[in-house]
Order: structure tokens, then C-alpha cells, then sequence
């Protein structure tokens, strides 16, 4: 009663040549979002994972490092994935290789 009946149209035949072409293009915009994104986010990110990876698997005993609630300290002893890090005389912190953030130059903590 309140609906009125729709028709459907069919396209040209001539339209139907160009469809492909105005596909690709409108895609064109997205493939060069994602590729945007990967070089201005996920590549760098992923570069820096790996330096800090490379950073914490040179961690030897005697060196300075800055762990993540920003507590400095010595590596006492290491573990395969666990330092003991002395922030103070007798006071040692065991904590997860993935939480020291800094390897500070020797010397720095006294």
C-alpha cells in the first residue's frame, strides 16, 4: 500500500567494457594506504624489535642496564631468561631479560 514497486535496470552494454578499468583504479587507493602504512609503521617497528632483541642477548654480567620501571642496577648473574640485577650493595632484583630497556655505558652507576 505504502511501498511502491521498484525496477531494476540493466547496464548498458557499452558501460560493461570499462568495468574492470574503474575496479583496479578504486582499488588503487587502498593498496596504497596499506603500502604507506607498512613503511611508516610496521617496518620500523619491527626493525626496532629486532635491535632490542640483539640487545638483550648481549647482555653480559658487569654491565649497567636500565630495566622497565626505570631502576637502575648491575647485572649480577645471568639466567636464560631471568637477570639478577644488583641495584644496590646486597640487594639484588631478579627480573626477565625482555625487561631491561638500556645497557648504559660502564661506569654510569655508582
Amino acid at each position: 500500500m505504502f511501498i511502491s514497486t521498484a525496477h531494476a535496470q540493466t547496464a548498458p552494454a557499452a558501460a560493461a567494457g570499462g568495468d574492470t578499468q574503474s575496479t583496479l583504479f578504486s582499488l588503487l587507493p587502498l593498496v596504497l594506504m596499506f603500502v604507506v602504512l607498512y613503511f611508516i609503521m610496521i617496518r620500523p617497528q619491527m626493525k626496532k624489535q629486532k635491535e632490542h632483541k640483539a640487545m638483550v642477548e648481549a647482555i653480559a654480567k658487569g654491565d649497567e642496564v636500565v630495566i622497565a620501571g626505570g631502576v637502575l642496577g648491575r647485572v649480577a648473574r645471568l639466567g636464560d631468561n631471568f637477570l639478577h640485577v644488583e641495584v644496590a650493595n646486597g640487594v639484588e632484583l631478579q627480573v626477565q631479560r625482555a625487561s631491561v630497556i638500556q645497557v648504559l655505558p660502564k661506569g654510569t652507576f655508582k
